[in-house]
């Protein structure tokens, strides 16, 4: 049979699908490529009409046009390719997607090198951001934000500068791919077999299962143990085994890090570094820091180092406490002789928490099962907004496990596509995040284009004798990636680059953990939280356990971050060629807010995608900045009602609906009425009374 027509390229065609989401089932692997070729012949034909236009520069026919003309005679197709590339490089990718994303990386770097360094493109912009008039606050915050993209990409440069930019993002841009792709091979190849079932002392009935389910995919016998988090975590806490549980960690916490090997990324850390240090300085920065900080809410090195300082001071006399109390528990279990080691410290804090509170996550799991949760966190969605979620088996996607939504708001109107992908699986990456397949914005005829939204996690999976039942932990992770999501949903703003989670990088974090708070309370977890056998309620009694456990640990958590966020800064301020060696520098970066105990071969920073891959470079403390923040916004719930629609609605209007449009700090105050504190944080954490 001969077909009738050539088949055509999705991406390149109308999608035809509801609300116009991402037709999965059509594409293959080979649309890609010349997908992303029509893209950067698209976006350079776009680019030479405005170049082109003989009409002087205004903010319509220079900075608003390609944002207008979304959806209407043009589209962006290299974005289009791109975000669905992107989604599948972390949640379902394989050789084929590596090799193609190797090749590509130069060729696209190449491609935004261009456009950012067109020197006729910049003229224009340029003009109209020294003569604008009459311009609204988001035309004008768009402007800003898009001279200054221009600047801070290397416009003013002279052409040797220029020629050294394009070097070093391209060079930064293949390694960031190669920093992720090391990662992800060294996660999946590594498992611990055991077959012997006196090895699983310890071991709960679900990690078992799941254990169960991983050799049998592999076609082994007894139980398979992973770097995923979802396995790798339950066997740190319960395993009784020792050895075992060392031989897990030190897979775990050196991972990349084993120089001469072909998915070491020891030297490419060290090269990141220096290629950030040399485009912040090519651009006329002290350091990468300041380059980054220039536009975040901290303004600068000096307060984040305030706020990581501030909150060692805070929480370091309690961290201490909290680690006695691990080490007299080991003692009294193991002997006065016993040392404990990094291996041991999740057995004998659980050994403490469930003498303390008679409380541990697994005690929880039967009444988190996940299609409750789901109801429970749309529920809560529902009360605070009056948004709905209803499922749509007709939207395609990516994986059988993915799910997609309709939401509708308050009035029944459409407001967005959601996306939910909870399970780990091969060719897909450890963690959670949010991502958007379109993003919200409204045309020049008035087409609010609404979001689709996506939220990837790796949940306990189902097994042959039960559902999905989730730890307390992963209702607060499903609650964050939530948060991000409602961000991006309810953004209403004319132009997309200024659209939802479109803020400055301290500020992103807030809505996402402002969501987590819910998970301790009572009033919320009454609404899902039932045993998947007998479908009775959580009881009061464990709740309560729930909230006086919420504390347990919490200063060792937090100054493990606040770690981070030194290890972060200490690589983005340095000002000279970075040559120390990777793991010998990390433990002097974070000595000052390590409690526990140290390991000379272990390496975070080989695996630490956020600062070396990902968006986080000189931004780790973020989530720290972002806490202080969301802590006293809930502050105004606790005082209101923690369902409250008036308060919510003002949350919505304020500070989600508004994405980048203004500064975040005026934002906040506009909800607030004030500046945050630190001190809503300290009471929460029962570190201020």
């Amino acid at each position: 049979m001969i077909e009738s027509q050539e088949r055509k390229n999705p991406f390149m065609e109308p999608y035809g699908t509801p609300h116009d989401t991402v037709p999965f089932d059509k594409i293959r692997f080979e649309d890609f490529e010349p997908a992303f070729m029509e893209g950067i012949r698209r976006d350079d034909e776009q680019i030479a009409k405005i170049v082109n236009n003989p009409d002087e520069p205004t903010f319509d026919n220079t900075i608003a046009v390609t944002d207008d003309s979304k959806g209407e005679h043009y589209y962006d197709l290299l974005d289009r390719v791109s975000t669905v590339f992107s989604c599948l490089m972390s949640a379902e990718t394989n050789d084929e997607m590596e090799a193609l994303a190797q090749k590509l990386s130069p060729i696209l770097t190449k491609h935004g090198n261009d456009v950012i360094l067109n020197p006729k493109l910049f003229e224009r912009v340029k003009h109209v951001y020294e003569h604008h008039r009459d311009l609204t606050p988001e035309e004008q915050m768009l402007l800003d934000k898009e001279y200054d993209g221009f600047v801070r990409s290397g416009a003013l440069l002279d052409e040797a500068g220029k020629e050294q930019f394009r070097k070093l993002t391209e060079e930064a841009g293949l390694l960031t791919l190669q920093f992720s792709q090391n990662l992800l091979k060294e996660t999946k190849a590594y498992t611990l077999h055991i077959t012997d079932k006196a090895d699983l002392s310890g071991l709960p009935e679900t990690a078992l299962d799941a254990a169960a389910g991983a050799a049998k995919e592999k076609g082994l016998e007894g139980w398979v143990f992973t770097l995923d988090y979802a396995s790798y975590s339950p066997f740190m806490t319960y395993s009784d085994r020792r050895e075992l549980r060392k031989q897990l960690y030190m897979a775990r916490n050196t991972e990349c890090a084993h120089p001469d090997t072909e998915t070491s990324n020891l030297e490419i850390c060290k090269r990141l570094v220096n290629l950030r240090r040399e485009l912040a300085q090519l651009l006329g920065f002290h350091t990468y820091a300041d380059y980054v900080l220039k536009h975040r809410m901290a303004s600068n090195a000096a307060n984040v180092y305030k706020l990581l300082n501030d909150l060692i001071d805070a929480y370091k006399p309690t961290a201490i406490e909290e680690q006695k109390a691990i080490e007299r528990k080991a003692k009294e279990m193991e002997g006065d002789g016993f040392v404990l080691q990094p291996w041991d410290v999740s057995y004998y804090s659980h050994k403490v928490q469930m003498e303390r509170y008679n409380l541990d996550s697994e005690m929880l799991r039967p009444y988190f099962r996940l299609d409750r949760v789901i109801d429970g966190v749309f529920g809560l969605a529902n009360k605070l907004y009056g948004i709905t979620f209803k499922e749509n088996k007709d939207i395609p996607v990516y994986h059988p496990d993915v799910k997609a939504y309709e939401v509708f708001d308050r009035d029944g109107s459409y407001l967005a596509v959601f996306y939910a992908d909870f399970h780990p699986r091969k060719g897909k990456q450890g963690g959670a995040w949010m991502t958007e397949f379109q993003e919200q914005y409204i045309t020049k005829s008035g087409k609010n284009v609404r979001p689709h939204a996506s939220v990837v996690m790796n949940f306990t999976k189902p097994t042959e004798s039960k559902p999905a039942l989730l730890t307390l932990g992963e209702v607060e992770t499903f609650l964050h990636e939530f948060g991000h999501s409602l961000h991006g949903m309810f953004a209403n703003t004319r132009f997309e680059s200024l659209s939802g989670t479109n803020v400055w990088w301290d500020f992103v974090e807030m809505p996402s953990q402002f969501m987590e708070n819910y998970a301790v309370e009572k009033d919320f977890l009454r609404t899902f939280a039932f045993h998947y056998q007998t479908g009775e309620p959580i009881p009061d009694e464990l709740i309560d356990r729930i909230r006086e456990s919420r504390n347990y640990n919490v200063a060792l958590s937090c100054l493990r971050q606040v770690s981070f966020g030194l290890l972060d800064m200490a690589y983005y301020t340095q000002d000279k060629p970075f040559s120390a060696d990777i793991i010998p520098f990390e433990k002097k970066a974070w000595e000052r807010a390590i409690i526990t105990p140290q390991l000379p071969e272990t390496c975070m920073t080989t695996q630490f995608s956020h600062i070396m891959s990902g968006g986080y470079a000189a931004g780790y403390y973020s989530y720290k900045w972002a806490e202080v923040l969301d802590a006293d916004a809930f502050s105004v719930f606790l005082r209101n009602g923690i369902f409250d629609r008036e308060t919510a609605q003002r949350f919505r209007d304020d500070i989600l609906s508004k994405g980048g449009t203004e500064h975040p700090m005026t934002l906040y105050k506009r909800f607030r009425g004030q500046e945050p504190t630190i001190e809503a944080l300290l009471k929460r954490n029962g570190i201020k009374r």
